[in-house]
């Protein structure tokens, strides 16, 4: 794992961190694709997990969350507005259903339903951090911002890596995946009012020019 903040690790993914999954103390934020089942494990070995909570209920990010709760037997968050979409109630992808790549990722990256435990909403606390209702991505994303350092895990708000390249650099998530693009730019901007002095975007490395982020942010369009 690759340490970040007092508390808060990044576990590894080789070449580059692209799917990343955070643990918070002895919380797990997100679970990958289906796929990062082997690597999720490995890493987790020997390590205490009480709560498995995610950013949003998307196949990127939930796709071990049935098999690492079983296997541990540890409780599933998420936010009131993915509850359904994690249950199987909903598709999980609302934006261009019919989309191509979305089918294909639909079929290799996400994982069962799960039931939900334990319901989030705005002002939660979950291992430190305040949980900040930032939909437009999904309808249940959340942030989860810890006020004494100003540490953010802001899910698919932000993105730091071009799917194309796989190089670093700050921007929107794409529309096939966001169903409220508008919406979206709304929760950058409440990002961006958080303040934060470090963000953990749920693609890509993390975020330490924030005064770049910050440039990023006023130049959205309304």
């Amino acid at each position: 794992m690759k340490y970040l903040a007092p508390g808060v690790w990044r576990l590894k993914e080789l070449p580059a961190p692209s799917i990343n999954v955070y643990l918070a103390e002895d919380v797990l934020i997100d679970a990958g694709r289906r796929w990062d089942r082997r690597r999720i494990f490995a890493e987790l070995e020997g390590v205490e997990i009480s709560l498995l909570a995610l950013t949003h209920a998307h196949p990127d990010h939930q796709g071990v969350a049935k098999d690492l709760c079983e296997a541990r037997g540890v409780p599933l968050a998420c936010h009131a507005d993915d509850v359904e979409a994690m249950e199987g109630k909903r598709p999980m992808q609302e934006a261009a259903p019919g989309n191509p790549v979305n089918t294909m990722i639909r079929k290799i990256w996400q994982g069962p339903p799960y039931k939900v435990d334990r319901v989030l909403t705005e002002g939660d606390e979950v291992a430190g951090f305040r949980v900040v209702l930032a939909p437009g991505h999904a309808r249940g994303e959340v942030i989860f911002f810890r006020e004494s350092d100003r540490v953010a895990i802001c899910g698919d708000v932000i993105r730091n890596m071009s799917y194309a390249t796989g190089l670093p650099g700050i921007r929107e998530p794409p529309p096939i995946f966001t169903y409220d693009p508008a919406e979206n730019r709304r929760s950058i901007r409440k990002l961006a009012d958080l303040e934060p002095s470090l963000i953990l975007p749920g693609h890509g490395p993390a975020v330490t020019d924030i005064a770049a982020f910050e440039r990023f942010a006023a130049a959205l369009p309304a």
